[in-house]
């Protein structure tokens, strides 16, 4: 009798495993989340670039991306229990912003949605940057954590007309799909490192209106000058695929401003290659969140983004890749605090806007916030 019980329970797990496994590899494979795939042509194309290797796109300086058993394991703990203040105790509240967001063509100016997430006014245009809108950083809602906040500055059925979306790299928290399905109705042009168009070609945008781009490499679109430009991280969003597409910072160059955008990064000695090109720069906005030593290569500590920004000659830089998602093993106010501690060391100019504070770039770089994230209310 029980060795009866003990065999349909066995065969129950496994009808179980099965079918977990059978959902799960439909789901990556039927769903458009995940991005397309590239042809030969496509890797014929890749492989001019000095940026790829055996199949694979590299960073150019050695980069340690290799856990072990045990740190796997103990980070998969880590995540289970949590860290003490690792969210929000509340809803982070929200500026709401209007369009249009300048209406002078000398004026600069910047909505920041929390995280890496940018709305940019620039020379009369309207530039979305990294544009993740959507409330979770995942492909399905079950396997990810909700956004600190409950709305955004702006809906984007508000948004106007977009002149250009410009991606760092294809991660969930950089490239949503939900988000680029609602704005492509209204974009007239695509920037995106190598790789990445064969995810926005698999979700219907026309080829005509994408530009990939290599390392190094610049683009004039009406008047503004872009340059993508190196970082130290990865891609990927599927099973097996990271390094499959290519990953950057970018230089936003109007005729009044010169901007710099980080994208993810550990930190670099391209940094001081990127400032002495391209520098120095009006406005930074650096990364500074979602770190850990156990990948302490492919993002920075906060001391080190206070770092980056002098090697940028940055006037003024902004910390990112925080107040939004829970992606890591720190309270979510540590990268705020920490790099305030060492931009005051440092003597350099840091700027910390609410989320959805019209930020206007200024000449003279007077910059003034007040520390929000201590607010009882936060």
């Amino acid at each position: 009798m029980l060795k009866k019980i003990f065999k349909r329970m066995l065969i129950t797990i496994i009808a179980v495993i099965a079918l977990i496994v059978v959902v799960g590899l439909l789901f990556i494979n039927l769903s458009p989340q995940f991005g397309g795939s590239h042809t030969e042509d496509d890797i014929a194309r890749y492989s001019s670039s000095e940026n790829f290797e055996e199949g694979k796109f590299i960073n150019s300086v050695p980069t340690n991306m290799d856990m072990s058993t045990g740190d796997m394991l103990s980070t998969l703990v880590d995540f289970i229990k949590g860290v003490p203040n690792g969210s929000p105790s509340v809803p982070i509240p929200v500026i709401q912003a209007k369009a249009p967001l300048s209406e002078s063509d000398s004026l600069t100016k910047l909505v920041w949605f929390g995280h890496s997430a940018f709305w940019l006014a620039m020379d009369g245009m309207n530039i979305l940057i990294d544009p993740m809108l959507g409330s979770v950083p995942a492909p399905h809602p079950l396997l990810g954590r909700s956004r600190y906040s409950d709305e955004l500055p702006i809906e984007i059925d508000e948004l106007p007309q977009i002149d250009a979306i410009i991606i760092s790299h294809d991660h969930y928290d950089h490239l949503d799909y939900g988000s680029i399905q609602k704005l492509m109705v209204k974009t007239k042009q695509f920037f995106v490192p190598l790789g990445v168009g064969a995810h926005l070609r698999e979700w219907g945008i026309d080829n005509s209106i994408i530009r990939e781009m290599d390392w190094w490499e610049e683009e004039k679109f009406m008047g503004l000058e872009l340059a993508f430009t190196p970082s130290r991280h990865f891609s990927g969003r599927g099973l097996g695929n990271n390094f499959s597409t290519l990953w950057g910072s970018w230089v936003i160059r109007g005729t009044q401003h010169n901007l710099y955008f980080s994208g993810d990064s550990g930190y670099t000695s391209q940094f001081k290659e990127i400032g002495e090109k391209y520098g120095p720069f009006d406005f930074a906005m650096i990364e500074c969140g979602q770190y850990n030593k156990r990948w302490a290569d492919i993002h920075m500590m906060p001391e080190e983004t206070a770092q980056a920004s002098i090697d940028l000659q940055a006037k003024v830089f902004m910390p990112i890749h925080w107040a939004a998602f829970t992606l890591a093993l720190h309270s979510w106010t540590d990268p705020v605090e920490r790099v305030v501690k060492e931009a005051e060391r440092l003597k350099t100019q840091i700027y910390i806007p609410k989320i959805g504070e019209e930020i206007t770039i200024t000449n003279d770089n007077q910059y003034n916030y007040t520390e929000w994230w201590h607010h009882k209310d936060q």
